[in-house]
């Protein structure tokens, strides 16, 4: 069983996106029992909102629900659970750090890292370019399921 954990600032667009996109994607290979997938912010500015609307739009054209899904704060405790944790940028992977004691069994990673193009996911909460963001998730969200099934 592989836990992972994505992570971004509020939890209402990139992390759920991710969160909703990798469930796809293990879903259609087959492999749901074999993983637990969630999502959650660092931030406190958008706990218990559900995911943004054009987010929601966007995985809803892709045949993808993430009905019922609101937003939540990491916890100290995500460490324990969680065997890898995924930010989506470098802010991300700092507060995550300073929640987490650093990060002493290297389980905090960016998403885009997973690539061939390493470096942050766009932020389509101040881009408004939420097309770019989806295909950054789905690119990253690919190269981890390919680098979990490959070790």
């Amino acid at each position: 069983m592989t836990k992972i954990l994505f992570v971004c600032h509020g939890n209402i667009c990139r992390s759920p996106m991710a969160e909703f996109v990798m469930k796809d994607l293990v879903q259609k290979r087959g492999l749901t029992a074999d993983f637990v997938i969630a999502s959650a912010a660092t931030s406190t500015e958008e706990l218990g909102n559900p995911v943004y609307p054009p987010v929601r739009r966007l995985l809803e054209e892709h045949g993808i629900s993430c009905e019922g899904k609101r937003a939540r704060q990491i916890t100290k405790n995500d460490y324990r659970a969680f065997d890898l944790i995924i930010g989506m940028d470098m802010a991300n992977i700092r507060n995550m750090r300073r929640v987490f004691d650093d990060d002493p069994e290297n389980k905090v990673h960016l998403l885009l890292d997973y690539t061939d193009t390493p470096g942050e996911v766009a932020d389509p909460w101040y881009s408004d370019d939420f097309a770019r963001t989806w295909r950054e998730v789905q690119a990253g969200c690919q190269g981890l399921l390919e680098n979990i099934l490959s070790h």
